[in-house]
Order: C-alpha cells, then structure tokens, then sequence
C-alpha cells in the first residue's frame, strides 16, 4: 500500500490549531486559578474540569444540560456482555494470546482494587486495553504510521482475589501522538475498566508510568489540578513483582471511593 502524503502531515491538526506553548499557559492558569481556590478555603480539584479547554475536544463534548434519568434494569437488559465465558486465568496475560512473541518490554502490573475506607473490592471484574510497544492499537480508528504487533492485541481481563488483588502480564505501551493540538503526544498508558455489580456501574481510568517527560506536556493528564491527585494514576516500579529473567514489575491500586479515589475517567473520553 502507498502513501501520498508523509507521516508528519497525516498527523498534524489543522491549520489554526494551537501549539504546545499556548497549551501549556492554558494548563499552568487553570492548575493556578485551582490553587487559588484551595487557598480561599476551597476543597482541591481531584477530577478534571468539564470544559478544560487544553483537552480541545471536551469543550464540544461535555455536558451542558441535565442528565436525562433512565431505569437501570431496563439498560442492563441491551448492555454488553465482554465474551461469552467465565473470565479464564490465561486472560489476564496478554503476551500469550498468539503464536509468536509479542514485541517490546515484558512487564508485570498488578496491585489491589480497595475502596475509600482501604478495604478490599473482592471479586471485581477489571479489563484493560492499551497500545503495542510502538504506540498503536489494533482499531480502524488509530491511523498512527506505527506497526503493528501481529502477535499482540492489547487487550485482557482478570477477577480481583479475596484480598482485591489483580495482575495482569503484558508490554509496555509506547507514547503515541493525537490531534490536540500541534505535536501533541499521549504519555504512555494502560486503560483500566472496572465493574461492580452491574454495566451501570462501570468506571475507567488509566495507569501511567513514572518519570515520563510527556507528562508536563499532556492535557489529559495534567486536567487533574491536584498534584497529589495526578500522582495516583502512576504506577510504581516494585522489584517483588518482577519476574526474574522475564519481566519487569509495576504496583499500582486503585482506590474506587473516598477523597483519595482514582481518577475515573468520564463517559466521552476516547483517549
């Protein structure tokens, strides 16, 4: 297959869109209006606005009216149901769902699902989905001229234990850009979903790694204005889960309630 245009110019928004500079003044007066906030006597702000203008699309896509009640037994009659069997142990590995070996660096992430008060969340149903190591995703939507893995999906699913213990095997995803603005580039990140007892239920969010230079540079990450909010979506290299000789480890708990809960993403959000 052929291209006519390069790389560069397929990804590059279009004419009039923002550069990095503007992006980051906005994140830097938004992040000091919430302090402000917090020095007035406010409480700080652990979720993202819903019209942060540094994340361009969520102007258009945010909420502006009230939300329109519905049954929920009648929704979880149409819900979607994710596979057709009880989930298996060999799901929560995703380096083994094809005949070869997938590309890139083996990791181990696993850590606890505790609700507000540190007690375990048992028997949660929790899927994940990410990027191949070169920052692509097997979907018709991502057009990124990055390879892909034909020996990786990307995607799995696990049963918390009794503790609220979870661990999946897979490769770190690489960074990948997106049409926020020029040169815009996503931090690496595994998306996590969450069940309770029902599909109205569910929450996602997303994982992070530590030290990543793209995170100063991110609207998505940086629209949570509390630092001490922002640090609990990155996980943490813990030798204890690496696997020796195969993979490295990475800790990461997800507390679902309370004031120091885990950024959920909102319903709109597609990256």
């Amino acid at each position: 297959m052929s291209h006519t245009s390069s790389p560069a110019s397929r990804l590059r928004p279009g004419t009039g869109a923002s550069s990095q500079d503007e992006i980051n003044a906005e994140i830097v007066a938004i992040e000091a209006d919430a302090a402000a906030r917090v020095a007035a006597g406010g409480s700080p702000e652990l979720h993202p606005r819903r019209d942060y203008a540094p994340y361009r699309s969520s102007l258009l896509r945010h909420p502006t009216h009230e939300l329109v009640r519905i049954d929920p037994e009648e929704v979880e009659r149409v819900s979607p149901a994710f596979g057709h069997t009880d989930v298996n142990s060999l799901e929560s590995d995703l380096t083994i769902q094809h005949a070869g070996e997938p590309i890139g660096e083996r990791m181990t992430v696993g850590g606890r699902v505790l609700d507000g008060e540190g007690r375990p969340v048992r028997h949660q149903l929790i899927e994940l989905w990410q990027a191949n190591a070169g920052g692509r995703y097997v979907h018709k939507r991502d057009q990124h001229p990055a390879p892909l893995d034909p020996n990786f999906t990307g995607v799995g699913r696990a049963i918390t234990g009794d503790n609220g213990e979870y661990s999946f095997t897979t490769i770190k995803p690489g960074p990948y850009p997106w049409k926020n603005h020029v040169n815009a580039w996503r931090p690496a990140h595994i998306h996590f979903s969450l069940f309770g007892n029902a599909f109205t239920q569910r929450l996602i969010t997303q994982m992070y790694f530590p030290g990543d230079p793209l995170f100063a540079l991110d609207p998505i990450y940086q629209s949570i204005a509390d630092a001490d909010a922002r640090a609990r979506l990155v996980g943490q290299y813990d030798h204890s889960l690496s696997v020796p000789e195969f993979s490295l480890g990475y800790r990461w708990d997800i507390v679902l309630t309370g004031p120091k809960s885990t950024w959920m993403e909102g319903e709109d959000a597609d990256e």
